[in-house]
């Protein structure tokens, strides 16, 4: 019989962003696998660049730099 594969961790840790240019991006999702690789809440802003990277690239909607990041209340 063949071995199961284990299922990865689903869970996520949500953030709030605040952009220089005032604009606010509620509950963001970083997976929290990626949290525990780099250096907590700190690479979670790598993270969400990335993404926002992404989102530029298909839709030619670039966002701002961002001001401040912080967990969103749960």
């Amino acid at each position: 019989m063949a071995k199961k594969k284990s299922r990865m961790d689903e869970s996520y840790v949500f953030f709030d962003i605040i952009y220089e240019d005032g604009a606010r991006s509620s509950r963001r999702k970083v997976s929290a696998a990626e949290l525990a690789e780099g250096d907590g809440d700190d690479h979670a802003k790598t993270v969400i660049m990335a993404q926002d990277r992404k989102i530029a690239e298909k839709s030619d909607r670039h966002r701002g730099a961002i001001k401040s990041i912080v967990r969103s209340p749960t």
